[in-house]
């Protein structure tokens, strides 16, 4: 594997509706088990998105360098969506251990 490959690292980007119908896209960096739940960290792709963040004043999902964080949740049908974290002890739960994982560059 060449040098320029080892750079190249691709990850899979997903599209997200908003509540307004507007679609933005994001790369999965990771996703991280935590106490018997499941988070996604997300890259946002889209300029928009920083300028609607700093509107909207995020309620903590955004995290350094960023990334987006959001809790993998199921409806009744078993369908998967993405989900603010909005308890502020579980949001620091999961800060804490992607920065850990950021430090230790795992990531």
């Amino acid at each position: 594997m060449s040098d320029e490959e080892l750079f190249e690292e691709e990850y899979p980007v997903l599209v997200l509706v908003d509540e307004e119908g507007v679609e933005m896209e994001f790369e999965l960096i990771a996703e991280l088990d935590i106490q018997d739940s499941k988070y996604r960290v997300l890259l946002p792709l889209d300029e928009f998105f920083f300028e609607e963040a700093e509107e909207d004043e995020l309620d903590g999902e955004v995290e350094g360098g960023g990334v987006v964080i959001f809790k993998v949740m199921y409806d009744e049908e078993g369908n998967e969506f993405l989900a603010d974290i909005d308890d502020d002890e579980e949001w620091e739960m999961v800060a804490d251990v992607w920065q850990e994982l950021t430090e230790s560059e795992e990531i």
